[in-house]
């Protein structure tokens, strides 16, 4: 509130100052200044650049600040949000043309004005007090802007190219700006931002936020350092399997605008453990980075023994190299492999999962899940997973069911091949987080994952029983603001609902 009231006052005296120096051009004279080494009040403001549009710079100096006084102080009544982003367009709009007129005066005129450096000197100290003390609010505006610029602009336009060329090309862009301290100042100056009401210690990790990167985008590892930056609280990478992978035949992705949903065909398509892990050797992270582990899609694993030897080698090699990634994901549910290889059977998970134990991993496991089983198939799953040192579940994987009504038969008939994320996973993901935190969130962490385009969306995965959030689908579609987006209006949400902590919504629809 102090430093709203000093922004009043400073603007106050940026209106005296406009105002007198507005009046002195009208009558033609020149205030009272000093002359010295390059000041000379007369040369500067009977200059040409004087007026701007037509108009003397004190009237639009007195328009200026006239402006901000008058969005401060309605702020402290009513519309707050909108009347500070008025505030913030406008201070950063006048330091902008403040430093403009003071490289005319220094550059071009070779002459200052003390009443114009005057004016600059209120217009820096607004800008600054603006952009701290209206921070929050700052972050709202360049989200609700980043949002409009995508949707209207960026992502009509990436639509029109191949998608898979889309995601090679993102996942270059975010290696080359992590690799580039300004463009991650940037992001984190626009997007990244704290709130202790969504840190949370999960199986003694510190997530900085719940909403995470989930497997299937960043198989290469390239986005582990700008992704912090565009407040992502952890990222799995992967899927990663024991050898190189080139993905299966195209098409590998599609888009279905109708049923906001993706065509995903990748078939673990991924440059192998031993490639990743030199990446990732002797590097720290700012967020919680897991890895998920598969088994590699090539059709000479012909056995269930072969897929479980395989699996395990590829856990061997990243046990032995010098990672500092917080977590491993175990993905059994991709539905784009080669052979009929499952694990969804009870003994067949149990042998699985009975080799992974043997090897003491030396951080927590989560299993991805399918989303197709019924309650009946998916309780049984969860009933051997529990029986081991399995830290959590992932729910869930894409959606098989090409005739499931969230998907428009247009569409999907458009391809032959391929499952689908996005929107067409949302309603079954939500009954499974449900049912499993009905009976076993005493014992295994929810990640829900699926469908989230929205805060709202995101919300209601944690008040099913999910205590961490991922998504990919959703930000294709709604730009890579979401996450900022969702992690700024979460604490609305729970104190709407009477909650302090995110910890606190999770699971209250379930219990």
């Amino acid at each position: 509130m102090m430093v709203s009231i000093f922004i009043t006052l400073l603007a106050l005296l940026g209106i005296t100052d406009s105002v007198y120096l507005a009046y002195e051009h009208i009558i033609h004279a020149i205030p009272p200044c000093s002359s010295g080494l390059l000041v000379d009040c007369g040369q500067v403001l009977t200059s040409k650049y004087a007026i701007f549009l037509g108009i003397p710079l004190g009237i639009w100096g007195v328009t200026y600040y006239a402006l901000v006084f008058a969005a401060t102080v309605v702020s402290f009544f009513m519309l707050r949000r909108y009347s500070r982003w008025i505030t913030l367009i406008a201070t950063t709009g006048g330091f902008l043309f403040s430093l403009y007129l003071v490289f005319l005066q220094v550059f071009v005129i070779h002459a200052i004005c003390l009443y114009c450096l005057g004016s600059a000197l209120i217009t820096t100290l607004l800008f600054l007090l603006s952009q701290t003390e209206f921070s929050l609010e700052r972050k709202q505006l360049l989200v609700s802007s980043s949002k409009f610029l995508y949707k209207n602009i960026i992502k009509k336009l990436f639509f029109q190219i191949d998608p898979e060329k889309v995601h090679e090309v993102m996942l270059s862009s975010g290696e080359i700006l992590g690799n580039c301290l300004p463009a991650r100042t940037l992001a984190a100056y626009a997007f990244r931002q704290t709130n202790s009401s969504l840190t949370q210690t999960i199986d003694n990790i510190t997530f900085p936020t719940p909403i995470g990167l989930a497997a299937g985008f960043d198989y290469e590892a390239k986005l582990m350092k700008i992704l912090p930056e565009l407040n992502f609280g952890f990222e799995t990478i992967g899927t990663i399997t024991n050898h190189p992978y080139e993905g299966n035949k195209r098409p590998r992705l599609g888009r279905l605008p109708l049923s906001r949903s993706l065509m995903v065909n990748k078939g673990f398509k991924n440059e192998g453990v031993k490639a990743i892990i030199s990446k990732m050797s002797d590097r720290n992270f700012t967020i919680p980075i897991g890895i998920s582990v598969g088994r590699t899609n090539k059709a000479k694993l012909k056995t269930q023994k072969q897929s479980i030897q395989d699996i395990i080698a590829t856990f061997e090699k990243l046990e032995e190299a010098p990672l500092t990634h917080a977590y491993y994901e175990l993905n059994i549910s991709c539905p784009n492999l080669i052979g009929d290889i499952t694990f969804y059977p009870p003994q067949n998970l149990k042998e699985l999962l009975t080799a992974v134990e043997t090897m003491k991993l030396s951080r927590p496991i989560f299993v991805k899940m399918p989303i197709e089983k019924s309650d009946k198939v998916t309780l049984k799953m969860l009933e051997i997973i529990a029986q081991f040192s399995i830290n959590g579940v992932i729910f869930g994987n894409l959606q098989k069911d090409r005739n499931h009504p969230s998907l428009n038969p247009t569409e999907v008939s458009q391809f032959q091949t391929g499952y689908f994320s996005g929107k067409p996973t949302w309603e079954r993901s939500n009954q499974l987080i449900s049912l499993c935190y009905k009976y076993y969130h005493d014992k295994l962490t929810i990640i829900g994952c699926g469908g989230v385009f929205s805060p709202e969306d995101a919300y209601l995965k944690f008040k099913h029983g999910a205590s961490l959030v991922q998504l990919i689908t959703g930000m294709i579609y709604e730009g890579p603001q979401l996450i900022s987006d969702i992690t700024l209006t979460l604490p609305v949400l729970l104190k709407k609902d009477g909650f302090t902590h995110i910890s606190q919504a999770v699971g209250s629809t379930s219990r």
